[in-house]
């Protein structure tokens, strides 16, 4: 067994067999060793939510009675935005705290309604959640941008360089890798040898991960007990497909096999239901409609500048594989398609006019798709439609591509927002495991989520 690690970690020496409780005992010591960093983020977090609780009750009661009813509000904050931080990690820090807020918010709403001797104010009360929202927000944003979670790959191969490349490429995540363990040449009996215990544990010890990942199931087989007697030291273990999925929010296609799809089936799996995500479609069709509405005839008429229909109708793929027309303000010159071939959608696509490129990079030829919202064809949130000559090609090229039918596609979604065109099958399995991820976490958060980076996309990114 060895590791091949980055340079800020100690090397490894051999040293003598030592009996399975002083392993123990060493890893609950280095544990409490690592706690130290996890203890000063846990104090940022309670000062920061106890502070504007406090300036909120000291002005209403005596001093000693506002500090214990700033700290029991404080702390049923605190669960709720650890609860929500836990669920929408991928979302990112403004996106889980303003969930734990709320949540929060509606808690303690109750506790001042019910709690004798308590009357916090409606008011002050949300002008302290808007706080608590800036303060927890920002400081997770410092806290992943300064405090890197160290993840350590036990086994190699294609599924290991997967991880080193996806974290390496990626300044902003806040993971890094700090070595790749190899298995060890009798896997079987190392599971089971003390041996292979003591020297797991002093590469643990020098590289100090936060999270272990194990490659694929062989791997599995023999460094899962072995880690269950070093779990002291307070490491998570996952495996590569399930830590994509929590930290960079997408499923690499070649991660997957059918049995993950039976996750969406699980007894714990929370149904995003029917009713709830056609309630949400109708609410925000509405009112983007009621927005918009005054530049439609302003939209229009640049569109009728070249010739050629208004709105463009063209067949697309539903729900299931259902065809339905889709409808767009016109972008592209009528001859887009002259030969008869039908041709990926590009970023910069020369077959555009002037005024169909200004409405791409805005968006605003997608404002007719409200439309197919309302009548049920499409949803705000879901996977891009695709035109149905492609189906085949895709299907054949593209795993798992299908599925993404599924659910019905939507005007916006999370891989239209992390992933640019797809042109061909590589880009189209890009978007696809972005989809993958929104098929198994969607929820009425995630929805309100992807609308809200969609509406900062478009304000400060325009053309994205």
């Amino acid at each position: 067994m060895s590791v091949s690690a980055r340079t800020d970690a100690r090397p490894v020496e051999p040293d003598h067999l030592v009996t399975l409780a002083r392993v123990v005992r060493r890893a609950r010591s280095l544990a409490l060793s690592r706690g130290n960093v996890g203890w000063l983020v846990l104090g940022g977090r309670i000062v920061l939510v106890w502070l504007p609780i406090y300036a909120l009750v000291v002005t209403a009661m005596p001093p000693l009675r506002a500090t214990a009813t700033a700290s029991a509000v404080t702390a049923v904050w605190l669960l709720a935005l650890r609860a929500a931080f836990s669920t929408y990690f991928t979302l990112g820090p403004a996106v889980a705290s303003a969930v734990g807020t709320v949540t929060g918010l509606v808690v303690v709403s109750a506790l001042d309604l019910w709690a004798p001797g308590v009357d916090l104010g409606a008011v002050r009360l949300a002008e302290t959640a808007v706080a608590v929202f800036i303060l927890s927000a920002t400081w997770e944003h410092v806290v992943r941008s300064v405090i890197k979670r160290r993840v350590l790959v036990i086994g190699t191969g294609r599924c290991a360089s997967d991880v080193v490349e996806e974290l390496n490429g990626h300044d902003r995540t806040p993971f890094t890798v700090v070595g790749v363990v190899d298995e060890p040449t009798d896997a079987r009996a190392a599971g089971t040898s003390r041996a292979a215990l003591e020297e797991l544990v002093r590469i643990l010890e020098a590289q100090r991960p936060d999270i272990v990942i194990l490659t694929d199931d062989r791997v599995s087989a023999w460094a899962v007990e072995p880690l269950l007697e070093l779990a002291p030291m307070g490491f998570r273990v996952v495996g590569v497909s399930h830590f994509f999925e929590h930290a960079l929010g997408r499923v690499p296609l070649r991660h997957l096999s059918h049995a993950w799809f039976m996750s969406m089936l699980h007894l714990r799996q929370k149904r995003y239901t029917r009713l709830a995500k056609r309630t949400f479609d109708l609410v925000v069709a509405f009112l983007g409609l009621l927005v918009i509405a005054p530049l439609l005839p302003l939209l229009a008429a640049l569109v009728r500048t070249t010739p050629g229909p208004i709105i463009y109708r063209q067949t697309r793929l539903g729900e299931g594989g259902r065809l339905y027309t889709m409808y767009k303000f016109r972008t592209m010159r009528t001859d887009a398609e002259e030969s008869g071939r039908p041709l990926f959608a590009e970023e910069r696509d020369p077959r555009a006019t002037r005024i169909g490129r200004v409405l791409r990079q805005t968006h605003l030829d997608e404002v007719p798709q409200l439309c197919n919202v309302l009548k049920g064809d499409m949803s705000i949130v879901g996977p891009r439609p695709e035109r149905p000559e492609f189906v085949e090609m895709l299907a054949q090229t593209v795993p798992f591509w299908t599925r993404r039918l599924l659910v019905k596609p939507g005007i916006t979604g999370w891989a239209q927002l992390r992933s640019g065109y797809a042109y061909d099958a590589e880009s189209t399995a890009d978007k696809l495991s972005y989809d993958l991820w929104y098929l198994r976490n969607q929820n009425v958060v995630v929805d309100l989520a992807i609308c809200a980076k969609t509406v900062s996309t478009l304000l400060f990114r325009p053309g994205r």
